[in-house]
C-alpha cells in the first residue's frame, strides 16, 4: 500500500546484454560441438529467472534426478555486502547454469575463454537427492534439505471466486461526425504509425529476415505477419504473428481470448502455411489475482480458449506464462490509490512456412491491371463496436463484444485463403483489427500508394438482414439509423480481412469461398482509384473523402511528436514531412550488371577446398553479424573461417593464413558509443595484434572489408591500411538514434575491387547502426576522399541525399562507403551480407532470381583472388 522511489529502483532486475551475446556464443559453440559429431559439453542448461540461483540450481539437479551440493560463494557478485539470501534468490539476468561434464571441462574454459565470458565452477552433483549449500564465509549450511522437500507435489491451489456482472452503457453516437471519427482513429496511438518504434530496433541481423514490418517501395510498417528463413540456401522458414484483445475484457472476457486467438490466425493466415494444425500458439495470460470477478474472468477465458475454441480449431498451446499481479495500489496524500490492468490474453503463432516468398502482404497492387478489394467479415454483419479504438477514442466502451462465430467458419477461412494463396490469385491480404476495415484499407493504401473506392451499401444492407433475422426490423432500422450503420461498417473491429485480386480472378476467388461454406461473410466491397484518395460511396453518393496523403499525415502525427520529442527533433520533422511528398517513387533498383552471372563460378572447383580462399570472418565481444558474413562468403566461393579477436591477441591465429578478412557489424563493447573505436584500440596497443594486422595489410594478396561496426573500427586503423588516411570517422547519428532502414544507395565510381563493375547501380540495402556519421576532419580531407568513395545514400529519385530518414545518419554527401586507391579495402556502413539473397529484402522487383544484387561483392572478391 506505500511505495517510495528507492524501492522502485531495487526492484529493477539490472540487465547486460552483452554479457548475455557472450554467454550465448558459449551456448552456440558447445552445441555445434555436438552437431559436428563432436561431444557437446552441455549436459543440461536452465536459465535464470524467477527465484535466482535457488531455483535454477535445485531443478538443473533435480531434472536428472541428482542432488547437489553448492558453494555459495563462489558465485560470482560484484556486491560483497548481500547477505546468503540475497545473493542465492536474486533475479539478476543474463545468467545461465550449466551441468557440464567433468571430462570436458577444459574444453569448456577454453570456449569461454575465447568468448571472453566469465563462468564460475558452483557446484557438482550429487546421487544423493540432497540440496546443500554451504557459505565458506560463515563456515555453515544455509541450505541442507532433501530435494524432495522443496519440489515435491505441491498442494492444488483453490480459489473460491464469483463472478461480477457487467452493467455497461451501449454505444452512445450523439454527436460523432463520420471524418471526425476517422481522423481521431487514425491518430489513436494503438493505431498509428508504429515507425518510430520499430525502426530502432535491429530486424535483420542474422540475414534471415524475409518478412519484416516495413512492406512495399515505401517500407510502410503494416505487415501481418514475421517470417524468418530455416537457412542460408532455403526457401521454407517460419511465420510468426500476434493477437490481443484486451479492451474487450471490460465486456466479455471470454470473447477477448477468444479474439485474441483470432486474431493472431487471420494474421498469420498472410504466411504459406500448410494447414492450420501446423500452427501452435504460445499464451500470455495476465491479470490482476484477487480482484473481484478477476479470477473469475480469467477461468472463463481459458475455459473458452484451451478447452472449447482451440481443440475445435485443431490448434495446441504447448507454451506459455503468466503474470497474476496487474493491480498496484499506493497511498498519495493520505488517500489510497489503485491501477487494475484487465484481464489479457496475449497470443503469439507461429509455423512451419512452407514458401516464404509466398508471404502475402497489404501492399495494394497497381502493376496488374484492373483488381476488385474483397472482404471476408468473419462478423457476418454483426458489426459490433464494444471494445473499439472507436469507442476509445470518444472515452466510451460499449456493451457488445466482438467475438468469433465460429470455428468452422475460421477454419474455413483460413484453408481457402492459403489455397487461393498457392494458386497465385490474391495480389494483396490485410487482416481487420484495431480500427476496423476503415483503417485496414488506409494501411494497404499508405503501403501502396494509391487510392481506394470503397462502396458500402452491400455491407450497411448485410446489418439490417441480420437484425431482420433475428425478427426485429423495425427495431434495426429504428436503432441502427443510417449513420450508425456505417459506423458499425467503418469501425467495428470483428474478426474480417481484405483482399484484392485480379478482376479476373474475381469469380473464381468468391467460388472458392463459396465452396468453402463462406457466403454471407463475402463481399466485393470496391476498387482502386486514380485520385490517391480514400472515397466511400452510399447509394451512389459520396459520403466520406479523404487524400491518401492527408490520411497519412493524420495516421502519422501522433506518433511524429512522440519521437520529436525522442529523437532529434529536425529529423523527425523530415520524416513526417516525406509524407507530403505524394509522387514519391519509393525504392527501386537500376542495375547495370546480372546479378545471376557467377563471375567466381571459373575459379571455383565444387568438392575441393583447396580452391576456397581462406576469408577470416573477424568478430569481437558483443559481434552479432558474423554468421550472415560468412555465408556471404561460403556462397561466393570461400571457406569462411570464425575468427575471434581473441584468437589473434592470444596467438591461436595467425592472419598469415588469410587471404580475406571481413570485420562484422554488431554491438561490441557493450554497444557503448564509440564501440568500434575500442575494437581498434584493441589492435593498435597490442603488439602481436597490430603486427599481425600491419603484415596483412602490407601484403599485396589481401583484401578487407568493415560493415557497420568493422567499419568503424576499420577507419581507426587509417595509420596501419595503405592508403586509408582519407577515410573519415563514424560518430553518433544526427538522429541521436539507432537506425534499423531499408534505404537506396548508389554504387559511385571507384577503385574498390569488391564493387568492381557495379558503378552507377541503384538499389537498396539495410542498414543497422547507432554511429553511421561519416565525420571528416575538415574540407579538405572530404574534398580528398571524393575518388575513393564507393557507396552514397540516394533519395527515391536517384540523387545522394542528406535528408532523413533516406540518409538515415545524415552522412555529408550521402557517403556511407569508401575504399583504399588500390580497391583492396572498403569500408561501408550498410550490410550487403544480409541480403546477398533476393528473399532477404524487405522488398525487390518482382523479376529478381535467387541471387540478390549485393552478391556481387563477395563474388568480385574471389574472382579478384584468381
Amino acid at each position: 500500500g506505500t511505495n517510495a522511489e528507492n524501492l522502485d529502483f531495487d526492484s529493477v532486475q539490472r540487465g547486460n546484454p552483452e554479457m548475455q551475446r557472450r554467454a550465448q556464443e558459449v551456448i552456440d559453440r558447445c552445441w555445434q560441438l555436438g552437431n559436428a559429431g563432436d561431444a557437446n559439453p552441455i549436459v543440461s542448461i536452465h536459465d535464470i529467472g524467477a527465484g535466482g540461483l535457488s531455483n535454477a540450481l535445485p531443478e538443473l539437479v533435480n531434472d536428472a534426478g541428482c542432488g547437489g551440493i553448492f558453494k555459495l560463494r563462489a558465485v560470482h557478485n560484484e556486491e560483497p555486502g548481500m547477505s546468503p539470501m540475497q545473493i542465492w534468490c536474486n533475479e539478476a539476468q543474463e545468467r545461465y547454469v550449466l551441468a557440464i561434464g567433468a571430462e570436458h571441462r577444459s574444453l569448456f574454459d577454453a570456449i569461454c575463454e575465447r568468448e571472453r565470458c566469465p563462468y564460475a565452477v558452483v557446484g557438482e552433483a550429487t546421487a544423493e537427492q540432497r540440496l546443500v549449500l554451504e557459505d565458506s564465509h560463515f563456515n555453515n549450511r544455509p541450505i541442507d534439505m532433501e530435494l524432495a522437500v522443496l519440489l515435491g507435489k505441491p498442494p492444488k491451489m483453490t480459489r473460491d471466486v464469483a463472478r461480477v456482472s457487467r452493467r455497461l452503457p451501449a454505444f452512445d453516437f450523439t454527436g460523432i461526425a463520420l471524418k471526425d471519427a476517422a481522423f481521431r482513429v487514425l491518430r489513436l496511438p494503438t493505431v498509428a504509425d508504429k515507425t518510430f518504434l520499430i525502426a530502432i530496433g535491429d530486424r535483420t541481423v542474422g540475414g534471415m529476415t524475409a518478412r519484416d514490418q516495413f512492406v512495399g517501395p515505401w517500407q510502410v510498417p503494416v505487415a501481418d505477419v514475421a517470417v524468418t528463413l530455416a537457412g542460408f540456401a532455403e526457401t521454407c522458414g517460419e511465420a510468426f504473428a500476434m493477437g490481443e484483445r484486451t479492451p474487450l475484457a471490460l465486456i466479455d472476457p471470454a470473447a477477448s481470448g477468444r479474439m485474441a486467438i483470432g486474431e493472431a490466425l487471420t494474421n498469420i493466415a498472410a504466411a504459406a502455411i500448410a494447414d492450420l494444425g501446423d500452427v501452435k500458439l504460445s499464451a500470455n495470460w495476465m491479470a490482476a489475482a484477487g480482484h473481484p470477478g478477476e479470477d473469475a474472468a480469467l477461468y472463463d477465458t481459458v475455459q473458452a480458449v484451451g478447452m472449447e475454441l482451440c481443440p475445435q480449431l485443431g490448434i495446441s498451446i504447448p507454451v506459455g506464462k503468466d503474470s497474476m499481479s496487474m493491480k498496484t495500489v499506493w497511498e498519495e496524500a493520505g488517500a489510497k490509490k489503485a491501477v487494475t490492468a484487465p484481464l489479457s490474453l496475449i497470443v503469439s503463432a507461429f509455423a512451419p512456412c512452407a514458401d516464404v516468398r509466398l508471404t502475402l502482404t497489404p501492399q495494394l497492387r497497381t502493376d496488374a491491371g484492373d483488381a476488385d478489394l474483397i472482404l471476408l467479415d468473419l462478423g457476418c454483419g454483426k458489426n459490433r463496436l464494444g471494445g473499439s479504438a472507436l469507442a476509445q477514442v470518444y472515452k466510451q466502451i460499449g456493451n457488445q463484444a466482438p467475438d468469433v462465430v465460429s470455428a468452422p467458419q475460421l477454419k474455413a477461412f483460413f484453408a481457402t485463403v492459403q489455397q487461393l494463396n498457392r494458386a497465385g490469385k490474391i495480389l494483396a491480404y490485410h487482416d481487420r483489427s484495431d480500427g476496423g476495415l476503415f483503417v485496414t484499407l488506409c494501411e494497404m493504401m499508405f503501403a501502396g500508394h494509391v487510392g481506394v473506392t470503397l462502396d458500402v451499401d452491400e455491407l450497411c444492407l448485410d446489418r439490417i438482414a441480420h437484425d431482420a433475422e433475428e425478427g426485429d426490423v423495425a427495431g434495426a432500422v429504428a436503432q441502427t439509423g443510417y449513420s450508425e450503420r456505417i459506423f458499425g461498417v467503418l469501425f467495428s473491429e470483428e474478426l474480417g480481412a481484405v483482399l484484392q485480386v485480379r478482376r479476373s480472378d474475381t469469380a473464381a476467388v468468391m467460388a472458392a469461398f463459396l465452396a468453402a461454406g463462406l457466403h454471407a461473410e463475402l463481399h466485393v466491397i470496391g476498387m482502386l482509384n486514380s485520385a490517391d484518395s480514400l472515397k466511400i460511396v452510399r447509394n451512389g453518393a459520396e459520403i466520406f473523402a479523404a487524400s491518401r496523403v492527408e490520411l497519412q499525415r493524420a495516421w502519422s502525427e501522433t506518433t511524429f511528436h512522440m519521437q520529436s520529442l525522442r529523437d532529434n527533433p529536425a529529423c523527425a520533422q523530415a520524416e513526417y514531412d516525406r509524407i507530403q511528398d505524394a509522387a514519391d517513387p519509393g525504392l527501386h533498383a537500376v542495375l547495370h550488371f546480372d546479378p545471376q552471372e557467377n563471375v567466381a563460378a571459373p575459379f571455383i572447383i565444387t568438392g575441393k577446398q583447396s580452391h576456397r580462399p581462406r576469408a577470416a570472418i573477424l568478430r569481437e565481444q558483443g559481434v552479432n553479424g558474423q554468421v550472415e558474413m560468412a555465408a556471404a562468403f561460403d556462397r561466393a566461393g570461400f571457406a569462411a573461417v570464425d575468427v575471434h579477436m581473441s584468437d589473434v591477441i592470444a596467438g591461436r591465429v595467425s592472419l598469415q593464413d588469410f587471404q580475406g578478412l571481413a570485420a562484422c557489424g554488431g554491438f561490441s563493447y557493450g554497444d557503448v558509443l564509440g564501440a568500434g573505436e575500442g575494437w581498434a584500440k584493441s589492435i593498435l596497443f597490442n603488439p602481436r595484434a597490430r603486427s599481425e594486422f600491419e603484415a596483412f595489410f602490407q601484403r599485396s594478396d589481401t583484401f578487407a572489408l568493415g560493415v557497420c561496426n568493422g567499419c568503424q573500427m576499420m577507419s581507426n586503423l587509417h595509420d596501419i591500411i595503405p592508403g586509408a588516411q582519407h577515410w573519415p570517422h563514424f560518430v553518433r547519428n544526427k538522429s541521436e538514434q539507432f537506425e534499423a532502414r531499408f534505404v537506396m544507395v548508389e554504387v559511385a565510381p571507384s577503385p574498390s575491387i569488391l564493387l568492381d563493375g557495379m558503378a552507377g547501380s541503384r538499389m537498396p540495402i539495410v542498414v543497422a547502426h547507432g554511429e553511421g556519421y561519416a565525420e571528416f576532419r575538415d574540407a579538405d580531407q572530404l574534398a580528398a576522399a571524393q575518388p575513393y568513395v564507393a557507396l552514397r545514400y540516394l533519395d527515391n529519385r536517384g540523387q545522394p541525399t542528406q535528408t532523413y530518414p533516406l540518409n538515415p545518419n545524415g552522412s555529408p554527401q550521402g557517403i556511407t562507403g569508401l575504399t583504399t586507391p588500390d580497391g583492396r579495402f572498403t569500408v561501408m556502413m550498410p550490410h550487403p551480407e544480409r541480403v546477398f539473397r533476393s528473399v532477404q529484402h524487405s522488398w525487390h522487383p518482382a523479376a529478381w532470381g535467387e541471387d540478390g544484387p549485393w552478391l556481387r561483392m563477395f563474388r568480385n572478391a574471389r574472382r579478384w583472388l584468381g
